[in-house]
């Protein structure tokens, strides 16, 4: 039998994030502070967000607005990266991504990470986007998840696929 193994991803539900959007623009466009300041938040790609205003600190409060309805849907704000407004024209605009998969220096770090602290006999192995660790007992592997929660990569981090 094949020693037990959980994967770490850094994955988020774009359902989610379309829902926190939508939510977003609606309040943009019902509440009373944002009316005549052509607040909104948009997809600008695949994994893109545009947030415009007429004025900077219109702009940041939409962020603001955003990344409320980002929590109240249980995603990290760490999977959520933006930039400050800039003006373009008459308009502030802010873009945003939504960050997917671990970047490979990240998986570098955390691999080194389960290496020098995690029990004996446990391996993380890059695969992609995501890391494979592997150990002799689930114990082991426990101890490992519970190590990367407290830890901070600058990243949302899952823990899929035990098996």
């Amino acid at each position: 039998m094949a020693d037990p193994s959980f994967d770490v991803v850094s994955k988020v539900d774009r359902q989610e994030v379309d829902n926190a959007l939508n939510q977003a623009a609606k309040e943009l466009s019902q509440r009373f502070d944002f009316r005549g300041t052509g607040a909104g938040v948009s997809w600008a790609g695949e994994e893109a967000i545009t947030i415009e205003a007429e004025t900077e600190e219109r702009c940041r409060a939409a962020i603001e607005v955003f990344k409320e309805k980002l929590i109240k849907r249980n995603i990290s704000l760490k999977a959520f990266e933006v930039d400050d407004p800039k003006p373009s024209g008459r308009i502030h605009k802010a873009s945003g991504t939504i960050l997917q998969g671990i970047a490979s220096d990240k998986a570098k770090v955390i691999a080194k990470a389960i290496r020098d602290e995690a029990p004996k006999g446990v391996q993380a192995q890059i695969q992609g986007d995501q890391l494979r660790v592997s150990g002799k007992k689930k114990d082991h592997l426990q101890e490992v998840i519970a190590m990367l929660k407290q830890k901070d990569f600058g990243i949302a981090l899952q823990f899929t696929n035990y098996r």
